[in-house]
C-alpha cells in the first residue's frame, strides 16, 4: 500500500514533467500573438473617436506591443502614461529577443468573418520613432492651442515603412489589420521579401528647414487635383512655398497659372501612378514630376504595391502578380535614388484613420473597402513634416460647382462618391482643421 501512495506522486510528477516540455516547445507562438489579441466590442459610438486620443488602450501594450528588434528603434519606446505628463521607456532584453526565435506567424484572419471593423484591443497603438522632428518654429501647427487635435497627434509615430521592420512577431501584430493598415488576409513570406527590400531612409526627416528661413519654419503647400483651381491663378501663390506636395495625376504642364510647376514630394501608390500616366496622356501627362531634389513617398495600399516595391527595387521587369510584363523603375526618372524614395508605414496610416477620419463606414458589412483618400495621406504626412501647411485643391461643402479635376478645361465631370472613400467625413474635417488654424483650406469665393 504503501508503494501505491509512493508511485501515485512520481507518476503525476513524471506527468507534470512531460507537460511542461510539450507546453514550452509548442505554446510560445500562441503566448505571444492570442491572450493580447482579442477583438472587444467598444462602448463608444465611432463618431467619439474623432480627434480621440486612444487612452482606453491598456498602458501595458503601449509598453510591449510595438517592441520588435533593438537596433532599429523598435524595442526601446517611450510613451506618455494616461495623465500625459510622465514617460517611461521599455527595452527587450536578451532573454525577451531569445524567445522571439520560437514565434510563428499567426493563422490567416479572414474579412470575411467580421461584418464591421474589428477592433483588437492594441487597434490604437502604433510604433513610434526615436527620430521625431522638433520643430524651432514658433508658429509651427505642433504649438496649436486646439486640445483635440493636440490629443489626438502623435508627432513620434513611425512614419516610415523599411527593411528591419518586419520581423514575425510584428508580422503578427499588423496581419489583425486590413489593408493598407496592415496585412490581414497576406502571406507573410510575400510581403517580408519586398519590405526587405525597402531601404531605410538616410535622412528621417523628409524635408530640412530650407537654409534661407530666418524664423526655422517649414512651409509647405499641399496641392490635390480637385476642380477648384481650375481658372483660380493660386500658381504663383502655391510655388512660393518652401515645398509643394502632390498627388496622383500631378498635372502641371499647361496649368502653371492655377497650379504652380514646383514638386517637391510626389505621393503615389503603384495603381494611382500607372492609370495616371496611361489615362492622363491628353492632358499633357507623359510622367510623373521629376524636378531636382524631388522625394518620392508610396503608399503601400495593397498587395499589388509590395509586388510593385518587389520589381522596382530590383529593377527588374516584372514576371508575376498585377504588373505582369512591366518593369517599375520605368515609371520613374533618374531622381530615384535610396535617398528620396519612401513608403509610409502601416501604422501611420491606421493613425490617420483610427484618429482623424474614423468613418462610420466601418460599422457596415462593406468596412473593409474604406480608407482614407491619398490626398488625406498626403495632408497627414505633410503636417507630421512641416510647420505651416496651405492645401489646394482639395474638396470643400461647394464641391458640385467645379469639375472633377482642375485639368478638365473642356469638359465637367461630376465628382463621384464612392463607397471605399468618405469624402463628406473629408469636407467635414479640412473644414475643421481650417477653422483650427491649422491648415489654411484654399475655397474659392466666387463673385
Amino acid at each position: 500500500m504503501r508503494r501505491r501512495a509512493l508511485a501515485l506522486p512520481a507518476i503525476l510528477i513524471s506527468y507534470s514533467l512531460i507537460y511542461i516540455l510539450i507546453w514550452n516547445k509548442s505554446s510560445e507562438k500562441w503566448l505571444r500573438t492570442f491572450p493580447s489579441f482579442q477583438a472587444f466590442n467598444n462602448p463608444k459610438r465611432i463618431s467619439e473617436l474623432f480627434w480621440s486620443s486612444g487612452e482606453e488602450i491598456r498602458e501595458n501594450l503601449l509598453s510591449s506591443t510595438v517592441v520588435s528588434k533593438p537596433s532599429l528603434y523598435l524595442s526601446s519606446t517611450t510613451n506618455r502614461n494616461r495623465k500625459g505628463s510622465s514617460e517611461y521607456r521599455r527595452t527587450s532584453s536578451p532573454s525577451e529577443l531569445k524567445r522571439q526565435i520560437n514565434i510563428t506567424p499567426i493563422p490567416i484572419i479572414y474579412k470575411e468573418n467580421f461584418t464591421k471593423l474589428p477592433k483588437w484591443d492594441f487597434e490604437d497603438v502604433y510604433v513610434q520613432s526615436s527620430e521625431a522632428r522638433r520643430p524651432v518654429c514658433s508658429a509651427s501647427l505642433q504649438n496649436s492651442k486646439d486640445e483635440k487635435f493636440q490629443k489626438a497627434a502623435m508627432w513620434n509615430i513611425q512614419l516610415w515603412f523599411h527593411n528591419g521592420h518586419l520581423d514575425v512577431r510584428e508580422w503578427n501584430r499588423l496581419a489583425h489589420f486590413n489593408n493598407p493598415f496592415g496585412f490581414m488576409e497576406y502571406n507573410y513570406t510575400v510581403i517580408k521579401k519586398a519590405v526587405d527590400l525597402i531601404p531605410k531612409p538616410i535622412y528621417n526627416q523628409l524635408l530640412p528647414v530650407p537654409s534661407n528661413s530666418a524664423d526655422g519654419c517649414i512651409r509647405c503647400a499641399v496641392v490635390g487635383t480637385g476642380g477648384i483651381l481650375n481658372g483660380s491663378r493660386m500658381g504663383k501663390e502655391i510655388d512660393s512655398h518652401d515645398y509643394i506636395f502632390r498627388v496622383n495625376g500631378a498635372v502641371t504642364k499647361g496649368f502653371e497659372e492655377d497650379v504652380g510647376n514646383k514638386t517637391s514630394v510626389y505621393v503615389h501608390t503603384s495603381f494611382s501612378l500607372s492609370q495616371a500616366i496611361f489615362n492622363l496622356e491628353d492632358y499633357g501627362f507623359q510622367h510623373i514630376p521629376q524636378d531636382e531634389g524631388i522625394k518620392y513617398v508610396m503608399i503601400p495600399e495593397g498587395l499589388r504595391d509590395f509586388e510593385w516595391l518587389d520589381g522596382l527595387l530590383q529593377n527588374e521587369t516584372m514576371t508575376y502578380g498585377s504588373y505582369n510584363g512591366y518593369a517599375p523603375l520605368t515609371f520613374y526618372s533618374d531622381r530615384l535614388q535610396k535617398d528620396t524614395f519612401y513608403v509610409l508605414h502601416p501604422d501611420f496610416l491606421r493613425y490617420v484613420r483610427n484618429r482623424f477620419l474614423p468613418s462610420e463606414r466601418l460599422e457596415q458589412p462593406y468596412w473593409a473597402i474604406y480608407r482614407p483618400t491619398n490626398g488625406a495621406f498626403t495632408l497627414f504626412l505633410a503636417l507630421h513634416t512641416c510647420d505651416i501647411v496651405d492645401v489646394y485643391g482639395f474638396i470643400t461643402e461647394d464641391y458640385s460647382k467645379y469639375s472633377n479635376y482642375y485639368f478638365e478645361r473642356t469638359t465637367k465631370t461630376n465628382v463621384i462618391f464612392y463607397l471605399n472613400h468618405d469624402y463628406e467625413l473629408e469636407i467635414k474635417t479640412w473644414k475643421k482643421l481650417h477653422n483650427a488654424g491649422i491648415i489654411n483650406l484654399y475655397q474659392r469665393q466666387e463673385q
